[in-house]
């Protein structure tokens, strides 16, 4: 039986996958495409983690904390392909 978990990874899977196609049928560079399917990506992986955690909540203090992390990881790979 295919669990929610199981359908999270293959959605993220095929958003990079789909990334990588989307580069190869159009003018895009690899690199765009795999960003553009990265971002897609995301909002399984936020899903996953904070809407519907495998774990019991945990303390706002950390929930915050994973928040601000991935946000400066985001702006980072957004200087990063700007830049």
């Amino acid at each position: 039986m295919v669990d929610y978990y199981d359908t999270i990874l293959a959605a993220i899977a095929g958003s990079v996958l789909g990334g990588v196609l989307l580069a190869s049928v159009t003018t895009l560079s690899l690199s765009v495409g795999l960003f553009l399917g990265s971002l897609v990506a995301i909002v399984f992986v936020y899903d996953a983690m904070f809407r519907n955690p495998p774990l019991p909540p945990m303390d706002p203090r950390i929930a915050a904390s994973v928040v601000v992390w991935h946000a400066l990881l985001f702006a980072l790979a957004l200087a990063t392909f700007v830049g």
